[in-house]
């Protein structure tokens, strides 16, 4: 078997869809994940208590709470199809830090415009995080002239179009997190992704029978 069409099992992505689900179905044994109390209470965005309570682990609990199943669901049928190519284009630990960096960073920008509205929502989701992932597949296919594993770059600019789209159209959907994800996605794979060289002689591919 060639390495070339060898995909190497994505254990962080799984790891990181099951402890979202763990949270979900942990928050709606104490409560309901369609709570706002309950939802505050286990450490969604909410920034009164950031500010008076120092409590800025938020910015982390925040990225593995949902309110309720078809949140998770949807937000988790994204990261499963796509998770897998970035982490496989970035290595397991990057793929890490990449994805820990597009949540919290999202959910900081989230916090710098709630700062300066009238209005103080309760926010969660993963939704930046996963942003995060398609604005890294982005920057990602495309220096890799418009292909990768099984995505290409219109396939990728159409779910960002239509993600977009439909939470513009949805009332209570958390839009900042979504532009701001991507855009750190775009940024975050730019410093952390590095293209693999191709060598010059067919002698040196490696490979297997």
């Amino acid at each position: 078997m060639e390495h070339g069409n060898y995909r190497k099992t994505a254990f962080v992505n799984y790891g990181l869809i099951a402890a979202n689900f763990i949270y979900f179905f942990f928050l709606e044994a104490v409560g309901s994940t369609e709570d706002i109390y309950t939802m505050v209470r286990y450490g969604a965005l909410f920034l009164p208590s950031i500010l008076q309570e120092g409590e800025y682990f938020r910015l982390l609990t925040a990225m593995f709470m949902h309110f309720g199943i078809q949140h998770i669901v949807n937000n988790m049928l994204i990261l499963f199809v796509l998770g897998d190519n970035l982490e496989r284009a970035l290595g397991k630990v990057k793929y890490l830090i990449f994805y820990l960096i597009c949540g919290i960073g999202a959910n900081g920008i989230c916090l710098l415009i709630n700062l300066f509205s009238e209005d103080i929502t309760v926010s969660a989701g993963a939704s930046g995080a996963i942003f995060g992932v398609v604005g890294g597949l982005l920057y990602v296919v495309t220096i890799n002239r418009g292909h990768l594993e099984d995505l290409n770059t219109r396939q990728l600019v159409m779910l960002a179009c239509f993600s977009l789209y439909a939470g513009f159209t949805t009332v209570g959907t958390n839009n900042v997190a979504h532009i701001s994800g991507l855009v750190i996605g775009i940024l975050m794979a730019m410093i952390l992704y590095r293209k693999p060289a191709i060598p010059d002689n067919k002698e040196d591919l490696d490979y297997e029978r």
